[in-house]
Order: structure tokens, then sequence, then C-alpha cells
């Protein structure tokens, strides 16, 4: 079984293909879950219609995507989970070929697929835009998807490991989200919402799990947040965006990588630390949130750090020094 799990807050726009796409998958069975994060545009009224299948909660307040995710997560039953974003679309086969992938590795722990982008009411809604092959880090710790606005011509066609799957749309095993849990989270919880699926692969291949691209497996998303559009977005976006670059990094770095990747890391922190005292100063909470979590992070880091089983030898590779391109499958 597969349980895909869908968390909403005012979807009401991409909510019914998404889950009509859900239903027309040709792999069973699916088991579907879905919280609502206390919607108020109509979002309900469509989940009314679904609940004879699904197994839906309503939230009386925004616990945020992490939270709303794992309590997804704690209902399921499936051996894969599927983390699904309502404003995406998904091939009919896309569980079918994802699991196949999968099953074909016992150290994969997640699959991505290929996300391309979604424009609901252009005439060529579907496109051939990437949105996403995968996620990878460049060595100032920046983590982008790879492909990201470039027309697909096939140079995403082979199977290959990748960092991590961007949560729009992210198989994981159960097994690995059971073995890679803190304080029973897979999400990170004081994450709330944005860059929690990095966090998590992060948290994966300190513990030796693999995270396996298959282009077989298509998708399409509507894409909101991207770096270009960073000054358009909402506070809250901004704001949470860079408390968790940080909290990421404090919990998941050990001091000699972080030594190895000084200069870029450091060269960008003084650009992001700068927009939000220069430019922005609304941002600077973000960054005494992260001070105010120090004990928090430091419990969580231990108990990453003391259970990895990957070498900062082996995990240095992930960290590029110039944006991604395709490699073949290599073990």
């Amino acid at each position: 079984m597969i349980s895909v799990l869908i968390t909403t807050y005012n979807s009401a726009r991409f909510l019914e293909r998404c889950l009509e796409s859900v239903r027309a998958q040709t792999h069973h069975p699916v088991e579907l879950i879905i919280v609502d994060n206390a919607s108020t545009d109509g979002t309900r009224d469509i989940l009314a219609k679904y609940e004879g299948q699904a197994r839906i909660v309503y939230n009386q307040v925004n616990t945020g995507f992490a939270a709303a995710q794992n309590a997804a997560a704690r209902l399921a039953n499936g051996e894969w989970l599927l983390s699904l974003n309502p404003d995406v679309v998904l091939h009919p086969d896309l569980l079918a070929e994802a699991v196949a992938a999968g099953e074909g590795h016992s150290d994969v722990g997640a699959v991505c697929g290929k996300l391309l982008r979604w424009n609901p009411g252009a005439a060529s809604e579907f496109t051939k835009i990437i949105d996403s092959t995968g996620i990878y880090f460049l060595r100032n710790l920046r983590h982008l998807d790879r492909g990201a606005e470039e027309l697909d011509q096939g140079q995403f066609e082979m199977p290959e490991f990748v960092f991590g799957a961007t949560g729009a749309a992210a198989l994981y095993r159960s097994q690995m989200l059971q073995d890679i849990a803190i304080e029973g989270e897979f999400f990170d919880e004081q994450f709330f919402a944005y860059r929690e699926d990095a966090d998590l692969a992060w948290r994966a291949q300190l513990l030796g799990w693999q995270c396996l691209y298959t282009p077989r497996a298509v998708a399409w998303h509507v894409r909101r947040v991207t770096p270009e559009r960073r000054k358009e977005l909402p506070l809250a976006i901004n704001w949470h965006s860079i408390k968790n670059r940080f909290l990421m990094r404090v919990k998941n770095i050990s001091l000699p990588l972080y030594a190895r990747l000084f200069f870029p890391v450091t060269f960008r922190d003084a650009q992001v630390i700068g927009y939000c005292l220069l430019v922005d100063r609304r941002l600077t909470s973000a960054l005494t949130a992260v001070w105010k979590l120090r004990h928090d992070l430091q419990r969580k880091r231990q108990a990453i750090q003391s259970r990895r089983r990957v070498s900062d030898r082996q995990l240095l590779r992930w960290f590029l020094p110039s944006p991604a391109r395709p490699q073949p499958l290599r073990r």
C-alpha cells in the first residue's frame, strides 16, 4: 500500500485536480490522508466531497506544513508515503513508476520524479519547463532544484542518485522515516514550513539513506516560491525561509565539514544577514528566533550526529561548487 499525504491551506484553486490525479493512479491500493490547516477559501467544501474516499483531519488552527504532514504520517499504513502538495497534478503512472524504482534498491529511502511546471488556465497548462529533478546543495549551503527553469530536452532522462527530493511530490519509505525521525518528527515542526524537505534529506544522507531520481515518474507543479521572486513573497515565507536556513545547518553540519565550506558559507551568510539588517529589518526577528531555539537545536544536533553513519568525506560530494548537471547512475 502507498499512503498519499496532503496538507491543505486555502488550496481551493488547485485541490480538486490534484485529488482527481491521485484517484486516477494505476497503482493500487492507495490510501489518501488529508490534513486541512484551517482553510477559509472553500477548500473544506471541496474536501467534503471526498470524505468517503479519504481520511480527512480538520485543524482549527494552522499548525504549519511540517506538523500537519507529520500528523498525516502517523495515521498512514503504507510501506511508502507520498508527501504531496495540493498544487501538484500527478501522471497516472507516477506512483507505479516511483515505487518500482525504489523497490530495486534496499538503501533507497526516498524517490523523486521529474516535476514540470503547471500553469493552470494557460492554453498549454502542462509545460515542458522543469520544476525539479531533485534537490542539491551548493557549497554556500544554498539548496536548489536541479534543472529548475530549464526546457526539458531529455537532459535528465537517466535514473541517478540525488541529495534529496523536493517536498512537493516526494515518495518516502516508511522504514526510512521511522529511522530518521527526531523526537517522533520526520519533518522538524520548528520549521513550520519551507526547507523542511531539504532538512529531512540531509538527515537521511547522514544516516546512510539514498534518494533516487527516476524520470519515468512525472508530475506537474505550480511553483510559487523561487529565489528570483524573493522580494515579492509574503513576509512570513521569507521569515521562515531565513530562520530555517540556520536551523537546518546547526543540526546537520559537522564542524570539520563546516570548516571545509567556511568561506562560501560565510559570504552567503553575510548576504543574508545584510539583507535582514539593511533591506528588510522585519526579518531580523528570524535571526533572533534561531537564537531562542538554541537549546532545542543542541539537543537535536546531538541526536543526529550521534547516530550518523556517513563520513564527511562521503557527504562532501553533494555540496557542489556550481549548479548541478545530470550524472549517470553509479553505486
